[in-house]
């Protein structure tokens, strides 16, 4: 029986490839997937995105083992970490 529980964290702001890599390698964090959050137009291509016209921002959603690392552990290393637009 697998008793890991997994839940979900996610930030936006500044590039979200520079928001996956301080959550690579820290355990108890399963997956982090980039993309774009917001925005009124739908399925943007990065360019789109990248003009600042489209509404959307950056962003990563993080799956994580709320037995290994807590939302409070994850957000203080978001904190730390992101550089704003």
């Amino acid at each position: 029986m697998d008793t890991n529980r997994n839940e979900l964290a996610t930030f936006a702001g500044g590039c979200f490839w520079c928001m996956v890599s301080p959550f690579d390698q820290i355990p108890g964090i399963n997956k982090v997937i980039s993309g774009y959050t917001g925005g009124h137009i739908e399925n943007p291509s990065y360019e789109q995105v990248c003009s600042q016209e489209t509404g959307h921002y950056e962003a990563v959603q993080i799956s994580f083992d709320p037995e290994q690392i807590s939302y409070e552990q994850i957000l203080e290393i978001y904190l730390a970490t992101n550089r704003p637009y």
